[in-house]
C-alpha cells in the first residue's frame, strides 16, 4: 500500500519549542515518518547528535533508510518511555521532542487495523510484534472492564451498553474486524454528532488500552526530566484531553508551586525542576485547514531548571 503524504503537525513550533543549538544533543522519542526530526537534524552541525526511537517496526524501517549514512544519528526500536534506558542518553539531552498519539501512517494503512473506515484485522498495536490485539482484549475481558476502558479513554457515554452488547455478540463469535465493531457501535447509539463517526470514541479507547498509553506517556515523561541537562527544554504535543491533562500536571507538578487544596493546608512544594515555556500553544487555523488532523493537537513547552 502507497502511503498518504504524512503532515507533522504543528512541525515549526515543536521545533522552536527545542531552541535547537548546532552542538547540542535531541531525541525524537515518536519518530513516525520524521517531519520533526529532520528539521531538528537540518539546525545540528557536525558535533550535533540526534536521536530517534519509535515502537513502530515501519517508523524505525523509515528511519534506517533516512539516516544510515549519518554519523550524527542513532536510531533505537523502541517506546519513548525506555529513553533513560537507552546508553546513547546517559550523557544528557538538550531536549525531548514528544508527538503522541496514533501517526498519520498508522491510521492510512488499513491492515493496522487502527480505523474504522475501512473493514481490517482489529489490532491496533503500535508494535505489532508485542502484546495482545484489540481484538484479543474484546475476547477475554469481562464486560465491566470494557465498559471501564471505553469511558476511562474513550470518554465514551455509552460505554456500558457497549460494552454489554460485545460481551453478547461474542457469545456467537469474536468480533476480530474492525468493520464488525464500527457497524455495532453505529447501531447501538446512532450517528449523533455531525461529522463524527459514532464508533470514534471507542476506537481511541481501545487503542490507547492495547497500547498503555498513558502509562507510557507518565514514564516516558518522567525519563526525559531525569535525562534532560539544565536549560534542556521539553516539547510535547498531545491530541486529547487525557495526554494534555497529564503533561500540564506534569509540567505543574515540577514547578515548584505550593500543593494542595483550598479546605486544606498547603503542601510543601519540591525543588522546582522544571518551567513552562509560555502557554499551551494550538495550530493556526490555516493549519487546521490544511491537515484536519491537526484540529485536536496542544503543543507544550517546558525547560529543565539548574
Amino acid at each position: 500500500m502507497v502511503e498518504r503524504q504524512h503532515i507533522p503537525v504543528m512541525l515549526n513550533e515543536a521545533v522552536e519549542g527545542l531552541a535547537v543549538r548546532a552542538g547540542g544533543s535531541y531525541l525524537d522519542g515518536t519518530f513516525g515518518r520524521g517531519g520533526h526530526a529532520r528539521v531538528v537534524l537540518s539546525r545540528l552541525g557536525a558535533d550535533g547528535r540526534l536521536l530517534v526511537m519509535d515502537r513502530d517496526p515501519q517508523a524505525i524501517a523509515t528511519a534506517q533508510a533516512a539516516f544510515a549514512g549519518d554519523p550524527r544519528v542513532s536510531i533505537r526500536h523502541a517506546n519513548f518511555s525506555t529513553l533513560a534506558e537507552w546508553d546513547e542518553t546517559a550523557a544528557g539531552l538538550d531536549g525531548v521532542l514528544l508527538d503522541l498519539g496514533v501517526s498519520s501512517p498508522q491510521l492510512d494503512e488499513a491492515s493496522r487495523g487502527f480505523s474504522f473506515l475501512a473493514d481490517a484485522p482489529l489490532d491496533m498495536r503500535m508494535d505489532p510484534t508485542q502484546g495482545e490485539s484489540a481484538a484479543d482484549f474484546l475476547a477475554h475481558a469481562d464486560e465491566r472492564e470494557i465498559a471501564d476502558v471505553l469511558w476511562l479513554y474513550g470518554e465514551e457515554r455509552f460505554s456500558r451498553k457497549i460494552a454489554r452488547a460485545i460481551v453478547e455478540r461474542r457469545k456467537e463469535a469474536p468480533i476480530t474486524r474492525t468493520g464488525e465493531l464500527a457497524a455495532l457501535v453505529e447501531r447501538l447509539i446512532g450517528r449523533r454528532e455531525p461529522g463524527k463517526h459514532p464508533a470514534t470514541r471507542t476506537f481511541q479507547a481501545l487503542r490507547i488500552r492495547v497500547n498503555g498509553e498513558l502509562g507510557a506517556l507518565e514514564r516516558g515523561l518522567e525519563a526525559a526530566l531525569e535525562r534532560l541537562k539544565p536549560g534542556g527544554r521539553l516539547s510535547v504535543i498531545s491530541f486529547h484531553s487525557l495526554e494534555d491533562r497529564m503533561v500540564k500536571q506534569f509540567i505543574r507538578d515540577h514547578s515548584g508551586r505550593v500543593q494542595g487544596s483550598r479546605r486544606g493546608p498547603p503542601v510543601a512544594a519540591a525543588p522546582a525542576r522544571l518551567a513552562a515555556v509560555g502557554k499551551a500553544q494550538f495550530p493556526s487555523e490555516a493549519e487546521q485547514a490544511a491537515n484536519p488532523r491537526a484540529r485536536s493537537a496542544v503543543l507544550r513547552v517546558a525547560e529543565k531548571l539548574a
